[in-house]
C-alpha cells in the first residue's frame, strides 16, 4: 500500500474534499469570546462574526454554502440561573438559514428562556459549498 501525505487538500473545482461522495470535514467551523467584545479564538471558512444582541450572534462565511439546507451544531460553556443552556439554529426571530451565514443564540432553560452572552461559543457547519 502506498502512503500519500499532504498538508492541503482541495477538490479540483475548489470545494471541500469527497471520498465516495462523502463529505470529510466540517465547511465552516468557529471557537469565539461572546462576552464582552465578540472575538473569533479560531475557526474555518468564517470571515467575521456579529453581535446582535444579548446572547444573538451572526456567524459569516468566507465561502457561500451551495444551499440554504446545511446543519449547524452549536455549543457554550455556559449556565445560566442555574439551568442547561439550550441553543437554537436560527433565532428566536425566526430568522431563515442564509448561505453567506446563519444565525444563533444562547438560552436559559428556564421558564423565560432569556438569552444570555456565552464566554466560549463553538459552531460547526455541515453542508455543501
Amino acid at each position: 500500500m502506498s502512503l500519500i501525505k499532504a498538508n492541503d487538500l482541495q477538490n479540483a473545482s475548489g470545494g471541500i474534499p469527497t471520498v465516495k461522495g462523502q463529505k470529510l470535514i466540517p465547511t465552516a467551523w468557529v471557537n469565539f469570546k461572546g462576552t464582552g467584545t465578540v472575538s473569533i479564538r479560531d475557526s474555518e471558512n468564517v470571515s467575521s462574526i456579529a453581535d446582535n444582541a444579548t446572547g444573538k450572534y451572526t456567524v459569516n462565511f468566507a465561502v457561500a454554502m451551495a444551499n440554504s439546507n446545511y446543519a449547524a451544531q452549536l455549543s457554550s460553556d455556559g449556565i445560566y440561573n442555574g439551568s442547561v443552556c439550550s441553543f437554537g439554529q436560527g433565532d428566536s426571530d425566526n430568522t431563515a438559514l442564509s448561505t453567506g451565514s446563519v444565525r444563533v443564540e444562547v438560552r436559559g432553560n428556564g421558564s423565560s428562556y432569556n438569552t444570555y452572552d456565552a464566554t466560549q461559543m463553538c459552531v460547526t457547519i455541515l453542508g455543501g459549498q
